[in-house]
């Protein structure tokens, strides 16, 4: 509730402060006094757009505050959410500052906040309802809150927005994988192709250096050929070869062997070099034998060899790491693939939420539809109560068909249903949308017969105003009106400002707002009226004005103590 309203420097108003009270409060005073004014601050208060024209003359800038005391556990967290942040205790202090230079700033517990919060937190806190103001009972997102509420359809409410909620999850990583879909089919297609490339290519570890070498001995076979055969051929097989050298130095060597120990060593040494020798004329002359030209096998190595270096280049890799890589390739094939039956599933599963959802929405819809008679049928009975018995109150509740596509559009906040509160106010009107309304006293007190029925549903919006809700009401509709907004001030704090006695003696609290010029400067006063005395003196004044008499005064007092009675029942 509003604890506190603070004001300096609007128009009129110097510096004003007014506490404030839970239940019915009532604002009176004579015509152009501030009371507009007074809601006019709470409106800018509540993020509405100001003027350096509001300005009083001869300062350079107006500020508004207001303490609103968050009782409700429910308040305090909607508080918190928009905020951004916990709160220390349940007081809320906003502030709103204009200057003359056009810039605004607003506060909440002392640190800045943008306007926009503050619209957000009034729209949170307060229902306005004046001539033209923008109620929150006109939204339709607002009254679907109120209706569920209302037919106690709330479980059956978050049960929806659970569902929808699970559904966008799962639309969100549907289109995520669906998205990297093209992507991740030309992955698997380039894992298959290089797969079977490499498969294909049979690579073997060392291949390159075996082929590299092999391709060196065919391009010299020639040279190889001839190289090996003269060496088998100079040890060996020509005359005066190395062989035969060494045979005949070996057989000298017997003859001086005797002659001394050394010499016997050389005997045995060259006897030993001989085997060596014929073996290894044997090994050049085979070698001779196989280095041959061979240039199919030369073309079969340049060929590979060429392939090999092309798979290296396309894939910068070594013959040891394409091996790796070809072993590593069945791995991501499997984790693509998981992928992409993962989307299979996901759809299979979104499919499934998106119809539960909408089960859920159908069977909301249908409760609501029940809930929503009974409602207008309960208004329509306050209506009438308040000097409307010909207006007759209807809803008409549209139900969105949802696509069999779970991936199209999006999907509804709260249900399939679109409300529309719609007023017949006499007979042979056509019956229009409550927000289409042009008489601002027939909209008001629709809204106040609909705001008692729900008046137990709002746990949130505590404040309600009221501006001029008696216009072009008599004295004996103003009293019923007295009676509708002291009921309503037992779950809400109710502000009203009113020009009928009849409705401001039923407030539990009262303040007149009077305008008092000193020298040349007009300011506007707001008073408590904290006795019975003071009440029925200001009950008076709007029956009679200042032709107000004693027997004026009686009947102010008979017209307290009536309300008094009313509302102790």
């Amino acid at each position: 509730m509003l604890r506190e309203l603070a004001v300096q420097n609007l128009a009129l108003i110097e510096d004003v402060r007014v506490e404030l009270h839970p239940g019915f409060c009532a604002w009176t005073g004579e015509t152009g006094a501030g009371k507009s004014l007074l809601l006019g601050a709470l409106g800018l208060l509540l993020g509405e757009r100001g003027s350096s024209e509001w300005i009083r003359s001869g300062a350079e800038e107006l500020r508004v505050s207001g303490r609103f005391e968050l009782t409700r556990p429910e308040q305090r967290a909607a508080a918190a959410e928009i905020l951004q942040a916990e709160l220390d205790d349940d007081d809320l202090i906003l502030t709103r500052r204009l200057t003359r230079s056009g810039r605004s700033s607003a506060l909440v517990n002392d640190m800045p906040v943008a306007v926009a919060t503050l619209k957000r937190l009034g729209e949170m806190l307060v229902d306005i309802h004046g001539q033209r103001e923008s109620y929150s009972l006109l939204q339709p997102a607002y009254q679907l809150q109120l209706l569920d509420a209302y037919g106690k359809l709330t479980d059956l409410r978050h049960m929806y927005t659970a569902c929808a909620e699970r559904v966008r999850q799962f639309r969100r990583h549907f289109q995520e994988l669906s998205n990297a879909r093209q992507t991740r089919q030309r992955e698997l297609a380039l894992i298959r192709f290089e797969r079977e490339e490499l498969q294909n290519a049979n690579l073997r570890p060392g291949e390159l250096v075996e082929l590299t070498n092999e391709r060196e001995r065919l391009v010299h076979a020639q040279s190889l050929a001839f190289f090996t055969s003269t060496v088998a051929a100079r040890l060996a097989d020509d005359d005066g070869a190395v062989s035969e050298i060494l045979a005949r130095l070996a057989k000298e060597s017997h003859k001086w062997a005797a002659f001394d120990p050394k010499l016997a060593e050389i005997c045995q040494r060259l006897e030993a070099l001989r085997p060596e020798i014929d073996d290894l004329a044997d090994t050049c002359r085979d070698l001779s034998e196989l280095f041959e030209a061979d240039p199919e096998r030369l073309d079969e190595v340049e060929k590979r060899l060429g392939f090999l270096k092309k798979l290296q280049t396309r894939y910068a890799k070594s013959i040891d790491e394409l091996i790796a890589y070809r072993d590593s390739l069945d791995a991501k094939e499997a984790e693509l693939q998981k992928q992409e039956d993962n989307l299979s599933t996901l759809e299979q599963s979104l499919r499934a939420a998106y119809e539960e959802m909408k089960t859920v929405a159908q069977q909301l819809s249908k409760a609501r539809a029940k809930v929503a008679k009974k409602l207008v049928a309960d208004a329509q009975k306050h209506i009438v109560d308040l000097g409307m018995p010909k207006a007759k109150l209807n809803v008409v509740l549209e139900a969105v068909i949802l696509p069999d596509d779970p991936m199209a559009g999006d999907l509804p906040a709260a249900g399939i249903d679109q409300l529309e509160l719609m007023l017949t106010a006499n007979p042979g009107e056509p019956a229009r949308p409550l927000r289409k309304v042009a008489s601002g006293g027939e909209l008001s007190r629709t809204l106040l017969a609909l705001k008692t029925v729900l008046a137990a549903h709002d746990p949130v919006r505590t404040l309600v105003v009221f501006d001029e809700i008696d216009a072009n009401v008599g004295g004996r509709l103003g009293d019923v009106l007295g009676q509708k907004l002291a009921a309503l001030g037992r779950s809400h704090q109710v502000l009203c400002v009113t020009h009928l006695p009849q409705v401001a003696s039923y407030a539990g609290h009262h303040w007149t707002i009077r305008k008092t010029t000193t020298g040349k400067r007009t300011t506007t006063t707001i008073t408590p009226l904290m006795t019975d005395e003071a009440r029925v003196e200001e009950l008076a004044l709007m029956l009679r004005g200042e032709s107000r008499s004693e027997i004026t005064r009686q009947e102010a007092a008979e017209m307290l103590q009536h309300a008094a009675r009313t509302r102790a029942v």
